[in-house]
């Protein structure tokens, strides 16, 4: 071993940067420093462990660090926290008190929830990032038998939410401080989403901040159990106080490469910024999908390697009862504010032929005028949801136009979808108004 190189954060990002750095020199010596007990965690799948899908909270984590350790050679240090880095000394600081010197770090630190109304601290205010805040919700209902629950928040965990406190028959009331869902708001998928949410009992409430969690209200409205699902927020303290500079999100910058500021300082995940590859602004996505990708190139070049992330189109599904709710891209208002002059094309369809038992299906698309290239898209239904948002997802990574859509050749057959796929009817209509 003649290199050393720490990795700060033993989750998606953190082990996916160390496992990567090991392949791409394996005489680097890798040691990643998680300060909890747990390593390659997956909250996003606490929802699903919640309902009762996911059979035990063991099945959420890929590796013990043991197992970790062994496949990998990487060097795994649970409950320890890094809690300074001194850049000028090439080292970091321990909770145990040790000194241990690097040659190149990666900063994966994560993100947490965001917890910043006014009540947020109380015992009945919830959120899901953790283990131990999952464990804890799931203990109130169980002992405190509440029948009343609000939802804080309209993004994807904030509806995942909405379908566990179903599922645990409560009375669900949703609040959100947007006009829309999964952060878009296009007329057709608001009021698509809202009505089915309706018919499942649930109360939402659209252009509703919250100001205030009271003790046994919310906006007026009584409720025994908030969850708060408002977004996160990057961990950068630690990054911050090392001179690690911040970007305008809030966010650890860096570029293309994952380099920081500071030479041979990584960051990736939750904790960084990344740039949008239809607007090239920076964005605060965090992502598993995101964490993993940059981890690795975080990895890659801090061990010598040169290698790039692109970037994100902000892809993103959920899953309330039986509705997919898909998006991904930019929507029209984003499209403007970026400098776009956007049209937007909404159709309702069927996801196959009517004689093979087909659901409706929403779709919307967005598209340059001057240019015609495609910039987001929205999808709606019970079933082929993922299918379809991916196909959109890869359209935009192509830079294609919405003309080069609708002549892309979609499988047919009718179990799967019709002759006309609706992202072709879609992308015909929006192609008509360009």
């Amino acid at each position: 071993m003649d290199r050393r190189l720490i990795v700060i954060g033993g989750q998606a990002a953190g082990l996916s940067a160390a496992a990567r750095a090991k392949r791409v020199d394996p005489r680097l010596e890798v040691i990643v420093f998680e300060k909890s007990s747990r390593i390659a965690f997956a909250p996003c799948g606490l929802p699903y462990w919640l309902e009762g899908e996911v059979p035990g909270v063991d099945k959420l984590s890929r590796y013990t660090p043991e197992e970790f350790e062994r496949e990998r050679r990487v060097r795994v240090c649970t409950g320890v926290a890094v809690v300074a880095i001194q850049h000028s000394r090439r080292q970091v600081v321990l909770s145990t008190g040790e000194r241990v010197g690097y040659d190149a770090l990666v900063i994966a630190t994560g993100a947490r929830a965001r917890k910043d109304l006014p009540g947020a601290e109380q015992p009945h205010v919830f959120t899901l990032q953790t283990l131990e805040g999952a464990e804890a919700l799931s203990r109130f209902v169980k002992d405190r038998k509440p029948e009343r629950a609000t939802v804080i928040g309209a993004g994807y965990l904030g509806l995942e939410l909405v379908e566990v406190l179903l599922r645990w028959g409560l009375k669900v009331r949703l609040f959100e401080a947007t006009g829309g869902f999964l952060g878009r708001s296009e007329p057709g998928m608001v009021q698509w989403v809202r009505e089915y949410l309706e018919r499942l009992g649930v109360e939402v409430h659209l252009n509703e901040p919250v100001r205030e969690i009271g003790a046994r209200q919310v906006n007026g409205y009584p409720s025994d159990l908030v969850v708060l699902a408002t977004g996160f927020q990057p961990n950068v303290a630690l990054a911050e106080e090392a001179g690690v500079r911040l970007g305008r999100t809030g966010a650890i910058q860096v570029n293309e490469h994952m380099e920081t500021n500071l030479p041979g300082v990584f960051a990736a995940g939750d904790c960084v910024e990344v740039r949008h590859i239809i607007t090239g602004t920076p964005v605060y996505l965090p992502l598993g999908t995101t964490a993993n990708k940059t981890g690795r190139v975080a990895g890659a070049c801090a061990a010598g390697r040169r290698e790039r992330f692109e970037g994100v189109a902000g892809t993103a599904i959920v899953r309330v009862g039986s509705l997919a709710i898909a998006a991904t891209g930019v929507s029209n208002l984003e499209a403007r504010a970026a400098g776009f002059d956007p049209v937007t094309v909404e159709i309702q369809a069927r996801d196959k032929p009517d004689y093979m038992g087909s659901r409706p299906l929403y779709v919307s698309l967005t598209g340059a005028r001057s240019s015609g290239r495609l910039l987001g898209g929205v999808i709606v239904g019970e079933f082929g949801v993922a299918g379809r948002i991916n196909v959109l997802a890869t359209a935009l990574q192509a830079r294609m136009t919405v003309d080069e859509l609708y002549q892309v050749d979609l499988a047919y057959a009718p179990p799967f979808a019709p002759v006309w796929d609706p992202l072709l009817v879609a992308a015909r209509e929006l192609a008509k108004q360009l």
